[in-house]
């Protein structure tokens, strides 16, 4: 290898690793990253949203008083599956977009909570079976949707940090013009917390079932 082989190799390695240095595979690999962290979110609350007609099912049969609350959780769940409030990878930096979504998982979220709370007035229902594997399947649901939107919140910021430091943040805005990513955050106080749906026997031996605000966000 000639001298000017070895000097035109040690220029492309240097300018390579300038780009590289500059965010150009950095920048785009935490934005993807984040992408599909949102998707885990996305998918958790479609499966919350996949139980409600197995409770819809339930309470119709068994507390007929709560058919006004049933409803209230099922218009919930149909404007919260609406397309045009999706939000996919790519608006992941629209504050609007993010809001709007937000806001529907919260309204079904509390709806559904109100719902869980009322029923425990029924001692029938509460006996069933099916109704005790809901109250489970929904409480694991409930952790993985916290569990998904506390690692997609970890990703938002690993990609807003990459995006505004030195030197990524030159490839960030000169190449892939990168613009902030909105983490989940809460709508109402206290929708960061998973719920409570304890189905364990308490004093006297009947069922203490308490259901809290679904998790709707988790910053931790």
């Amino acid at each position: 290898m000639n001298w000017k082989s070895v000097r035109r190799f040690s220029l492309v390695a240097l300018a390579s690793l300038g780009l590289a240095a500059c965010g150009i595979n950095s920048v785009p690999a935490a934005q993807e990253n984040a992408k599909a962290k949102w998707a885990d979110v996305e998918a958790a609350f479609q499966e919350r949203a996949n139980l409600i007609p197995n409770l819809e099912q339930i309470v119709l049969s068994s507390a007929e008083q709560e058919r006004e609350t049933l409803n209230q959780v099922i218009e919930a769940r149909a404007s919260a599956t609406r397309p045009e409030i999706q939000v996919d990878g790519d608006d992941l930096s629209d504050p609007a977009a993010m809001a709007q979504y937000q806001q529907a998982q919260n309204t079904l979220g509390g709806a559904l909570s109100r719902l869980l709370v009322s029923v425990e007035r029924y001692p029938e229902l509460r006996s069933q079976e099916n109704f005790g594997r809901f109250m489970t399947q929904i409480e694991g649901q409930e952790n993985r949707i916290r569990v998904a939107i506390r690692d997609y919140n970890e990703a938002v910021r690993q990609y807003n940090t990459t995006i505004r430091t030195f030197p990524d943040t030159i490839g960030a805005n000169i190449i892939h013009g990168a613009e902030p990513m909105v983490p989940y955050e809460a709508v109402t106080e206290g929708a960061e917390v998973a719920p409570t749906l304890n189905m364990r026997t308490g004093n006297g031996g009947s069922n203490d079932n308490t259901a809290e605000q679904p998790a709707a966000a988790a910053n931790n």
